[in-house]
């Protein structure tokens, strides 16, 4: 949706087509279920420009294709390697209509050799196939697409490669052309890094409650070394999402099949799975020790803010754990409504608190800062806050009356007594 909506915003001629024909009709209409920022405005003004439409139908729709981005999924498969059934079906679906000279160019997260896969399913020598992976973090995708770090295309057609670099000359980004094999790591490579940095922030500090250290410090120490950087040093109950776990499993069975055993990556996956058994450690003893019967109400159930996106979500993953425990929950979250599984999802944030023991912040939607925590206190039963992202403010939580547990946080750090800069 974004890469479509942001090449037609910036003078291309695109036509975006699903199997789905009721959300093509939604979309048609400029209705856009999905929560993404200024996504709505800008396919609203590519429909109105003509350069956007959206069809059921691939092989009528490339016919006359100068580019076809293949934006199907690539789910977790069996054992945990890429899933490309959905790339191979829409291959197989418009290989004899592509225009010879017309780019084939994977858009998805495709483990190496997928291009060259595709050339194979293909059997054409007139149609070059490209890798451009995307860079872009849902509750902030079009900005990222606008405003991008760096562009990366790889092939074995040079040529091709380097056209489909020039479709982004209006962002003036750098762009690295390369091998298709490349190409296709490099979206791996640096969602794997992401994923570890993310486990190492909350082992460190796991490490830091034990030695009565705050990870608030560590992390802005750590943060002012250009090498390291401020980005995803924040601890949190673990990473999720529609990305970093199935990318992370890919990756370790890329490198199984090439002979290699990636023990670090390996290391923050366990670590991540930890980082969830902490956490519910961290709320059974909120609640005496016993989850059996415990009513807590949860805050935030996407896997980020920004997002109405469950998939992969650790609030749900917390979530589930909790209720297999016998815990009773009541959630809320800005974005998601409905039903779930295990809980009662509510409208209205301070209807979590009404007679819990527990009150745990997920997600770190920025309205719970803004929270009348004396109003809170009032309704809860119980008086335990524990926040798994470090979002709230603590002095507030403590005065009205509740005990306050972050994620690595010195209890001394809460309270300083000089500040020097």
């Amino acid at each position: 949706m974004t890469t479509g909506a942001c090449l037609a915003s910036i003078g291309h001629q695109v036509t975006c087509v699903d199997v789905d024909a009721a959300k093509v009709a939604r979309l048609a209409a400029g209705r856009v279920d999905i929560l993404e920022p200024g996504l709505a405005e800008l396919v609203g003004r590519g429909l109105t420009s003509g350069r956007l439409s959206f069809v059921v139908g691939a092989r009528a729709a490339v016919a006359e294709a100068d580019g076809v981005f293949l934006c199907v999924p690539t789910p977790m498969g069996a054992g945990g390697s890429a899933d490309l059934r959905a790339v191979e079906a829409v291959t197989a679906e418009i290989g004899d209509v592509v225009p010879p000279g017309c780019a084939l160019i994977t858009k998805s997260t495709v483990p190496v050799g997928t291009s060259r896969r595709i050339r194979e399913l293909l059997g054409r020598d007139d149609v070059p196939v490209v890798s451009n992976p995307e860079f872009l973090r849902e509750g902030t995708a079009v900005s990222d697409f606008l405003h991008p770090d760096r562009i990366v295309v790889g092939s074995d057609d040079l040529a091709a490669a380097h056209w489909v670099a020039g479709l982004y000359d209006e962002l003036a980004a750098p762009s690295v052309v390369t091998d298709a094999a490349s190409a296709e790591l490099v979206k791996y490579a640096a969602n794997c890094f992401l994923a570890t940095k993310l486990s190492y922030v909350n082992a460190v500090a796991e490490l830091c409650e034990r030695l009565g250290a705050d990870i608030e410090a560590v992390t802005e120490g750590m943060g002012y070394d250009r090498r390291i950087g401020r980005s995803f040093l924040k601890p949190g109950p673990g990473w999720g999402g529609s990305c970093l776990p199935k990318d992370t499993h890919a990756m370790t069975r890329i490198a199984e099949a090439a002979g290699f055993e990636f023990g670090l990556l390996r290391a923050a996956i366990d670590e991540n799975v930890a980082q969830r058994d902490r956490i519910i450690a961290k709320i059974a003893g909120a609640v005496g020790g016993s989850l059996a019967g415990a009513r807590i109400g949860l805050l935030g159930l996407a896997f980020k803010a920004g997002t109405n996106d469950l998939r992969d979500s650790p609030a749900l993953a917390v979530a589930s754990v909790l209720a297999a425990h016998g815990a009773e929950l009541t959630a809320y979250d800005p974005a998601v409504g409905g039903e779930l599984p295990g809980m009662t999802v509510v409208d209205d944030a301070y209807q979590v608190a009404k007679g819990a023991h527990a009150v745990v912040v997920l997600t770190e939607w920025a309205e719970f800062r803004r929270l009348d925590w004396d109003y809170l206190a009032e309704l809860m039963d119980g008086d335990a806050v524990v926040d798994t992202r470090n979002l709230l403010e603590p002095r507030r939580v403590l005065d009205a009356g509740l005990s306050w547990q972050g994620i690595g946080r010195a209890r001394q750090a809460l309270f300083p007594t000089a500040a020097v800069s």
